[in-house]
């Protein structure tokens, strides 16, 4: 089957028309504008890309998702995590997980080069294009606080009642997980049940994602957008779920 090429005003195909080989490939072209990310994200479909290509968009199968109910972290990081909410009550905290407070910096350490990458994927273009989303009120970044220093975190997408986990970056031992355990916490009290990961890892895995059918997602991404979402705002998240302004 041909790939299709997509035109600024061309729709995306449905999604069960992605390839085979390579494995979720649905179409090339187009842009990332916030509105085409929009569309993207609201039918399951996400750009991944090296430089020198096009915009490539995907939907793989099965998709990595994480259900809030089933995030399992480590006997060593639940005892942290209980450290942490213990002594958030305390004048002067050791870790602070906050909202929207460092976007740009997070966006930056997620597209620095890992350990044995030679490169990234999110490119100068797709920062930009997150940066708008953000600025548009879609993306988010949940940060890491440590002794004051931006020590992790993650950023993602949120429509509705989905979360589209994005990337995430530690600077210090457990500062990512941190950071996605009051995220689950913020997503559960708002009655989000799904977060995105879209391919399948190891670490992923290890922390309660599991891989379900491309067709149960999308029927899941079709009542979870259009619903009430969380009020994102720059703020302190606790591990109840609440989101404390600053």
């Amino acid at each position: 089957m041909k790939l299709p090429w997509l035109n600024l005003d061309t729709p995306f195909p449905p999604v069960d028309e992605a390839l085979d080989d390579p494995p979720g490939l649905l179409a090339f072209g187009a842009d990332l504008s916030v509105a085409r990310l929009t569309e993207a994200y609201r039918h399951g479909i996400f750009p991944w890309y090296s430089p020198g290509e096009p915009i490539l968009w995907w939907s793989t199968h099965p998709r990595m998702i994480l259900a809030c109910a089933d995030f399992a972290p480590s006997h060593s990081l639940r005892k942290r995590l209980r450290r942490i909410e213990a002594e958030s009550a305390g004048p002067a905290p050791h870790i602070t997980v906050k909202t929207d407070t460092a976007f740009a910096d997070v966006l930056t350490h997620c597209a620095a080069p890992r350990d044995k990458q030679g490169g990234t994927w999110i490119l100068p273009e797709m920062q930009h294009a997150y940066r708008a989303w953000h600025e548009a009120g879609s993306v988010h970044s949940i940060e890491t606080w440590m002794d004051g220093e931006l020590a992790g975190g993650l950023y993602g997408v949120s429509l509705g009642r989905m979360f589209f986990g994005e990337s995430m970056f530690a600077r210090k031992t457990d500062a990512s997980k941190i950071a996605l355990a009051h995220l689950v916490a913020f997503l559960r009290a708002n009655g989000v049940q799904w977060i995105d990961c879209q391919q399948q890892t190891r670490h992923l895995a290890s922390l309660g994602a599991k891989p379900v059918d491309r067709a149960d997602f999308v029927k899941h991404l079709e009542r979870a957008v259009d619903q009430p979402g969380p009020a994102w705002r720059p703020g302190i998240l606790t591990l109840s779920g609440e989101l404390k302004p600053l």
